[in-house]
C-alpha cells in the first residue's frame, strides 16, 4: 500500500513539474518580443501602427483561444487538446522563425502560436484539479502561480539580451522547449471518456470577426473595418439569444455591475499593456538605449515586482476592501503615468522605478477586478462569469497594444499640445501618457461610483 501510495504521489509531482514548464514557456512566449519591437519596425520599415501586431496578432488568437478550450475540454478530453495546442505552439515558432523575414508571415506565425499557447492557461489548472490530491492542490497553485510571475519578470530580460546579441527571430524558437513535455504527457494524463455536447461555432466566428476587424480599425482608421465590426457584433448578440448552448451567457449583460467591472478592468488592463509595449519605443526614441539593457535594467525590476505586490494586494484586499486597493492600484499607476510625461527627458532610470509602481498598480487591479466581478455573480453565474472575466482581460491586453501602436503613427499626437518645456522627442510620448492617466482614472471613477451605489457585500 505505501509502494502504491509513492508511486501514485510521484506520478502527481511528475504531472506538476511538466505542468510548470508549459506555464512558463507560454508566459515567456507573451513576454519576450515585446522589448524588441523596435527592432523589428527598423528591419521592416514599419510604423508602430504595424509592428504591434506581433504582439497583438498572438493575444488575440491567445484569448479567444483561451475561451475555446476551456468550453471543449469536457467534449475532447484535456490531454488530447493539450497536446495538440504544444503541437500548435511549435508549429507556429519554426513557421515564424524561417519565415522571419516577411512580414505577413511572421504576423501568421504569431497567431498560430498564440493559438497554440492558449490551450496552456486554459487546462493547466483544470489538470491540477483532476489529477492533483485536494490536499496538495493548494501548493500546485501556488507554485504555478509563482512560475508564471517568474517568467513574466524574466521575459523581457531574456528577450533583450538575445535580440540585442543574437537577432530576435531566435525569440520565435523559444516555445519549441514545450516540446520535451509531449512524451511526458503521453504517459502520465489518463485517456479520457469524450461527452458529447453542443458547440456554438457560429457565435465564436461572429465574435471573433467582430474582434479581428474592431483591431484593424484601430491600426488603420478604415471606417468600414468598423462598421464590419458593429455589425459583426450586432448579430453575435442576436445570435446568442438564440441557441440553446451560446458561447457567451447573454443573462450576463443583464448585470450591470457585473459588465461596469469587466469592461473597467478590461480598460485598465488594456492602457498598462500598451503602455508596456510603449516603452521599448520611448527608450529608444528619447535616451536610445540598447534593446538588452531596455530589458533587463528597465523592464526587468517592474516585472518581479509583481510578486511582491500581488502578495501584499491580498492581503489589503482582505483587511481594507477591494475598493480601498482598487483606490491605491490606481493611484500607482495615474502617478507614474504623470512623473513619466513631466519628467521623461530627465534620465532613463526614472522609468525604472515608475515601473515597479505601473507594474504593482496593475497587480492590484487586477486583485480586486476579480473580488469585484466574482462578488456580482450569482453561485449559477459564476462559471460562465469568470470564465468571460479572464477573456476580456486577455483580449483587452491585445487590444490596448493595437490601439497604441496606432495612436503612436498619428501625428497630431506628436505636437506640443502641453504647456509644458519638454524636448520635442518626449511631444508624443508625453501626451500618451496624459491620455492613459484620464482613461484609467476615468475607469476608477464609474467602478468605484457603481460598486458603491449598489452597496455590494464582498466576501474575503
Amino acid at each position: 500500500m505505501n509502494t502504491s501510495y509513492s508511486q501514485s504521489n510521484l506520478r502527481h509531482n511528475q504531472i506538476l513539474i511538466w505542468l510548470c514548464v508549459l506555464s512558463f514557456f507560454s508566459v515567456l512566449n507573451e513576454m519576450v518580443l515585446n522589448v524588441s519591437l523596435p527592432d523589428i519596425a527598423n528591419d521592416f520599415n514599419k510604423p508602430p501602427a504595424s509592428t504591434n501586431w506581433v504582439n497583438t496578432a498572438f493575444m488575440l488568437t491567445f484569448s479567444i483561444g483561451t475561451a475555446l478550450y476551456g468550453k471543449l475540454s469536457d467534449q475532447l478530453g484535456i490531454k488530447r487538446l493539450l497536446l495538440f495546442g504544444i503541437i500548435i505552439n511549435c508549429f507556429g515558432s519554426v513557421i515564424g522563425f524561417v519565415g522571419h523575414s516577411f512580414f505577413p508571415i511572421l504576423i501568421l506565425a504569431r497567431f498560430i502560436q498564440g493559438a497554440g499557447a492558449a490551450a496552456f492557461p486554459a487546462l493547466v489548472m483544470v489538470v491540477v484539479a483532476r489529477y492533483i490530491p485536494k490536499e496538495n492542490r493548494g501548493k500546485a497553485f501556488g507554485l504555478i502561480g509563482s512560475i508564471v510571475a517568474m517568467g513574466e519578470g524574466i521575459g523581457p530580460a531574456i528577450g533583450g539580451m538575445i535580440a540585442h546579441f543574437i537577432h530576435w527571430s531566435y525569440l520565435l524558437l523559444i516555445p519549441m522547449m514545450t516540446i520535451i513535455t509531449v512524451p511526458f504527457l503521453i504517459k502520465l494524463l489518463k485517456k479520457e471518456v469524450r461527452i458529447k455536447g453542443h458547440f456554438d461555432i457560429v457565435g465564436i466566428i461572429l465574435m471573433s470577426v467582430g474582434i479581428v476587424f474592431f483591431m484593424l480599425f484601430t491600426t488603420s482608421y478604415n471606417i468600414s473595418f468598423l462598421i464590419i465590426s458593429i455589425l459583426s457584433f450586432l448579430i453575435f448578440v442576436k445570435h446568442i439569444r438564440k441557441v440553446t448552448e451560446p458561447f457567451v451567457e447573454p443573462a450576463l449583460g443583464k448585470n450591470i455591475s457585473f459588465i461596469i467591472g469587466v469592461l473597467c478592468g478590461g480598460l485598465i488592463f488594456g492602457t498598462v499593456a500598451g503602455f508596456i509595449s510603449m516603452v521599448p519605443y520611448m527608450m529608444k526614441d528619447v535616451h536610445q538605449l540598447s534593446t538588452a539593457a531596455i530589458g533587463s535594467v528597465i523592464i526587468f525590476p517592474g516585472t518581479m515586482s509583481v510578486i511582491i505586490f500581488g502578495y501584499i494586494g491580498g492581503l489589503l484586499v482582505d483587511r481594507k476592501g477591494p475598493l480601498y486597493v482598487l483606490t491605491i492600484g490606481v493611484t500607482f499607476l495615474s502617478v507614474s503615468f504623470l512623473i513619466a510625461a513631466f519628467f521623461l527627458e530627465v534620465t532613463p532610470w526614472l522609468l525604472t522605478i515608475i515601473l515597479v509602481f505601473v507594474f504593482g498598480g496593475l497587480s492590484f487591479t487586477k486583485t480586486v477586478i476579480s473580488t469585484i466581478v466574482s462578488s456580482s455573480l450569482k453561485q449559477k453565474e459564476a462559471g460562465a462569469g469568470m470564465s468571460l472575466l479572464n477573456f476580456t482581460s486577455f483580449l483587452s491586453e491585445g487590444t490596448g497594444i493595437a490601439i497604441v501602436g496606432g495612436l503612436l503613427s498619428v501625428r497630431l499626437l506628436n505636437q506640443k499640445l502641453l504647456p509644458m518645456d519638454l524636448d520635442q522627442s518626449t511631444y508624443l510620448y508625453s501626451n500618451m501618457l496624459f491620455l492613459f492617466t484620464g482613461v484609467v482614472v476615468t475607469s476608477w471613477l464609474i467602478t468605484l461610483n457603481v460598486y458603491k451605489r449598489r452597496q455590494i457585500q464582498f466576501k474575503s
